[in-house]
């Protein structure tokens, strides 16, 4: 398996955590600051990405992709077409979900259980090595394309599946993050995201559940021959 240049990492980085926090401010924005920003226009938009991008492109250490390649190292293929795909879908004027789709997020808080507590020791399988075998990763990345085609052709989970099609596209061609596969589709932010969207879902599927009170539930039942009423 070959291993992405330096050189290119670094650029990704920019790039990545470049769309990940123009991403974060567009959605933030009208919330923290209602009265300057009640709605943002193109325009708005615009020199907010420009000004994030002019920031992350600064060289060595005045750039903050700098610090969070340190802190959170590179961030997923898959964080990073999510980030893409909610940009493209505010400068349309589009409604953006903060919550992953719930398939998504369950199967990506499964698979980041297991690889985490695999590097942890605690399972011990071996897992995040074979993301550098290319017949491993080669067919890992098959199904993951796949699943990303059906996902977005069928409509079930458009943003997810154009997001992760983007990812292994990056990660075939380019080797891109860091030339394993687990680190194309899934990162520790990812991660975290990937589970509030899930404890989101759960909660709003138990709230939507009808209720049923107790007197609905004592219903009487006669019992033939008996004159005599059961609950």
């Amino acid at each position: 398996m070959s291993l992405p240049d330096l050189a290119l990492q670094i650029i990704y980085a920019r790039i990545a955590w470049g769309l990940i926090a123009a991403a974060m401010l567009l959605s933030v924005l009208p919330t923290m600051l209602p009265r300057i920003f009640p709605q943002l226009a193109r325009r708005s938009k615009a020199i907010v990405a420009v000004t994030i991008a002019a920031v992350m492109a600064l060289p060595g250490e005045a750039s903050p992709a700098y610090w969070l390649t340190l802190i959170f190292q590179y961030p997923s293929g898959l964080l990073a077409g999510y980030s893409l795909v909610a940009l493209c879908a505010r400068w349309t004027e589009k409604p953006v979900d903060f919550l992953l789709h719930p398939a998504f997020a369950l199967a990506l808080t499964l698979v980041g259980a297991v690889l985490y507590l695999d590097a942890f020791g605690v399972l011990a399988l071996g897992l995040y090595y074979r993301g550098f075998d290319a017949d491993a990763a080669a067919l890992l990345a098959g199904a993951a394309a796949l699943a990303g085609a059906a996902a977005f052709t069928l409509r079930w989970a458009v943003s997810g599946g154009a997001a992760l099609l983007a990812s292994v596209l990056l990660f075939s061609l380019l080797r891109l993050p860091t030339g394993n596969l687990w680190d194309a589709l899934l990162d520790p932010l990812l991660w975290a995201w990937a589970v509030g969207s899930v404890i989101v879902a759960a909660r709003r599927y138990y709230r939507a559940r009808p209720a049923r009170s107790p007197a609905a539930e004592l219903v009487p039942v006669s019992v033939p021959g008996s004159g005599v009423e059961q609950l």
